[in-house]
């Protein structure tokens, strides 16, 4: 089932950003996805902490010079006096400055989509939880962008509809091979924030794909995390922060999961994978083949769903731009967060409540993930003692 996504009908977002100047990627995927369904306009942006890289990296963008900004306080405050000022902002830099940017556009009225992890720790996460429970004007989205993709969308709407049963046991695994040497040593920009805590917090490997892990198996398979058990490890001599993370979790219910992270597993990129299983039967995704989804019912043969096939529930139909067949992945997922975004700032411009199937990560997803990385850090440091969440 295809629907397609040329839904823009409404006018488009007037969108800033925050960090993602030159030298950086994640700001370009963020600028692709937010233009993917036309429902965007990048107008404004304070790119880099270095003012002359932020201007830079504004006029090659294309930004009008009076839109350029080289302190993100100053374009919350310049932005919001502006008739035609930002209505949202993405926040795509190292993971300490996610909160305070963050907190200085929603005090400012501007909606916030921001990348993840949330904060560089708990404490700041939950004090964003508060301000944005003073502030229910606001939306607030966490771009975990594997959530937007169709065969994840329909896996979670076999699960609320019985498909599997009763939940019992979860697994996910996100091995990459990236940091197996000490590349933070030779310069590399994204190897040097996310291995160092000042800039990524406590948690390496396990904050950074660890926590897509974490968020993909509860987001499909509706559980909640009561404890965990974590070994974690820098295997890299001298690296600060963990490399690789097992993980052993008991839920709410009493279903239990395992996940395992890693950066220094040579032959995997973004091994991305999750096994869901219950009384009924089971279900495997793998992100790197993204348009297929396994479902075996319990004692029947082993089925293939394929996005937009036979069999493709509306639920992932309604995340599909291209037929069967035709790869669609990593850039259409974080399209899907953003266009889910979309759709809630526009009923709230029209003020009405979203629609009831519009989804999209958000803050209780960060809080969540920044006490799964707590969690860890402490039972790890406790040689693999149960931690309560």
């Amino acid at each position: 089932m295809v629907s397609g996504r040329s839904d823009a009908n409404t006018g488009r977002i007037r969108l800033g950003m925050v960090g993602g100047g030159q030298g950086a990627f994640i700001g370009a995927v963020h600028r692709l996805a937010a233009r993917m369904d036309d429902q965007y306009d990048f107008v404004a942006g304070a790119l880099s902490a270095d003012a002359k890289k932020a201007k830079a990296s504004g006029a090659e963008l294309g930004l009008a010079p009076d839109r350029i900004y080289t302190d993100y306080h100053e374009m919350a405050k310049a932005e919001a006096k502006r008739a035609d000022g930002i209505e949202a902002v993405s926040i795509v830099t190292p993971n300490n400055v996610h909160v305070p940017a963050a907190m200085a556009f929603i005090e400012a009225g501007i909606h916030v989509i921001c990348d993840k992890p949330l904060a560089l720790n708990l404490k700041e996460a939950k004090a964003l939880e508060k301000l944005l429970a003073k502030r229910k004007d606001v939306i607030f989205a966490l771009t975990h962008n594997y959530s937007g993709y169709p065969m994840i969308r329909h896996a979670k709407a076999m699960v609320v509809a019985g498909d599997l049963g009763d939940i019992r046991v979860v697994q996910g695994e996100y091995p990459q091979d990236w940091l197996t040497t000490a590349l933070e040593k030779t310069g590399q920009k994204q190897a040097a924030w996310r291995t160092d805590p000042k800039r990524s917090g406590a948690g390496g490997c396990v904050g950074d794909i660890g926590t897509h892990t974490f968020q993909l198996l509860c987001d499909v398979s509706g559980l909640t995390l009561d404890e965990l058990a974590a070994d974690l490890t820098s295997f890299v001599k001298g690296r600060l922060l963990d490399d690789n993370a097992h993980v052993m979790l008991r839920f709410k219910g009493g279903a239990k999961g395992m996940i395992w992270a890693s950066q220094v597993a040579p032959g995997n990129e973004n091994g991305l994978k999750i096994r869901v299983y219950g009384t009924k039967g089971g279900l495997e995704w793998r992100q790197e083949d993204p348009n297929y989804l396994w479902y075996t019912p319990f004692g029947e043969p082993k089925r293939l769903i394929t996005r937009g096939g036979a069999g493709s529930n509306a639920a992932a139909g309604r995340m599909t731009r291209v037929p069967p067949g035709h790869p669609e992945g990593y850039l259409e997922g974080f399209a899907n967060v953003y266009s889910e975004v979309a759709r809630a700032i526009k009923a709230k411009r029209a003020g009405k409540k979203p629609e009831k199937d519009v989804a999209f990560p958000g803050i209780a997803d960060g809080v969540a993930g920044m006490a799964f990385i707590e969690a860890c850090v402490k039972s790890s440091e406790k040689n693999g003692k149960w931690v309560k969440v």
